[in-house]
């Protein structure tokens, strides 16, 4: 049976189509889909009692979880049905698109969730978060941009003037989601760009030249005031664990006490106080990973943390096994995504990262986050089907 290689295209034929089933890593896939089944549980644990949330449902927030994941898993087989290196032609048209949707947010379209003006209402009840898809368009633009003529056999690594125009083509969806003001997303993006370029064999310069800007742009918004009142209340909290416990400091605190009342096996499967009691906020979402802790303890939370390490074992392994710089910049671009934003969601549970509107991935209710995490899987799979027949497995 002929294997596959880039000429046959992944569909093509019946025996190419074969050849892509077995070179798919099961492992990545198999750990992303029990992390997304096991946020399915959470999410319901958590919102089958908010009868002010679930419309009288208990199943509400379950049942779309679900969907949410089908799509995701439909979306991530359309990625790699197209190819990573397909989609390399329409990145222009993809990120002119998110940067519109982004765009959008500003106006009258855009609402305002939990202090974040970061959604896009959509008719019949929906929304969309811009963002999400601008962690994509990121990775695929500056990895298309630095690469090209890495690839082509121009240069050995980017020069000057290409860092200058990937980060340019960065500048201009995260200045927009500055704008919104979503603080975690742009944290989020900060990393994806700092993965990009560490992978793309760009000047050291460069990296702590942005290190250095991040510090001094940080410095500038909290002198300058330009973050809302209930953003600096967070910092502020995070600071000072013990101020104001009933206001600002409360999710924070209600998070360490169901987490520590975990113990090492957990109060059982909806049977956490703090989960039943409703006292943490925005637990299926920002919060879930307290679910975790509390119901299945330290072993179940423990388990979460597992497979995001596998994940990332697998997505290192795609990034150092492909040929090309583009496919190594675009799998790296995802492992700065997932590794910081599940840091950073995690953390902040814990107390040990500021509160911040980050959903933990694969495992956190929402739409749009599960349809990004399930198409970055898609790219990575991608890569790996495309790699060359005799990379180590």
């Amino acid at each position: 049976m002929p294997r596959y290689t880039p000429e046959t295209g992944l569909w093509g034929k019946l025996t190419a189509r074969d050849s892509v089933v077995r070179r798919l890593d099961w492992i990545l896939l198999l750990a992303a889909l029990v992390m997304s089944l096991m946020g399915a549980m959470l999410v319901f644990s958590a919102t089958r009692n908010r009868t002010e949330l679930n419309h009288g449902d208990e199943y509400y927030f379950f049942l779309h979880h679900l969907l949410n994941l089908g799509i995701g898993l439909g979306l991530a087989t359309a990625t790699i049905w197209l190819g990573h290196r397909t989609l390399r032609g329409a990145i222009p048209v993809l990120y002119g698109l998110s940067v519109i949707l982004a765009l959008l947010v500003l106006t009258p379209l855009g609402a305002t969730i939990n202090g974040s003006r970061s959604w896009l209402a959509i008719p019949g009840g929906f929304s969309l978060q811009p963002a999400e898809f601008a962690k994509i368009t990121i990775t695929l633009g500056m990895a298309m941009i630095l690469a090209a003529r890495v690839d082509a056999g121009d240069r050995p690594h980017p020069d000057h003037r290409t860092v200058v125009q990937g980060l340019g083509l960065a500048a201009i969806p995260v200045a927009i989601i500055l704008l919104m003001p979503d603080l975690g997303s742009v944290m989020v993006l900060g990393a994806i760009i700092l993965g990009v370029l560490l992978s793309s064999g760009a000047s050291n310069r460069w990296i702590l030249g942005l290190l250095g800007t991040g510090v001094v742009g940080c410095l500038a918004i909290w002198q300058l005031g330009l973050l809302d009142d209930y953003q600096i209340a967070r910092f502020a909290a995070f600071a000072n664990p013990s101020l104001d416990p009933a206001g600002v400091g409360y999710n924070t605190n209600q998070a360490r006490i169901a987490i520590g009342g975990g113990g090492l096996t957990g109060s059982g499967l909806f049977h956490g106080s703090q989960t039943t009691g409703q006292f943490v906020p925005e637990q299926q979402t920002d919060f879930i990973f307290t679910v975790a802790g509390e119901e299945l303890g330290f072993l179940g939370a423990g388990m979460i943390i597992f497979l995001l390490g596998v994940v990332l074992w697998r997505a290192c392994r795609i990034a150092r096994e492909t040929s090309e710089l583009y496919g190594t910049i675009v799998a790296a671009g995802i492992i700065a995504w997932f590794s910081f934003q599940a840091f950073e969601n995690i953390g902040m549970t814990l107390g040990i990262m500021p509160v911040t509107g980050l959903p933990l991935p694969f495992v956190s209710y929402g739409g749009t986050s599960m349809f990004a995490v399930w198409i970055a899987i898609g790219l990575l799979q991608s890569i790996r089907v495309q790699r060359p027949v005799s990379a180590s497995r």
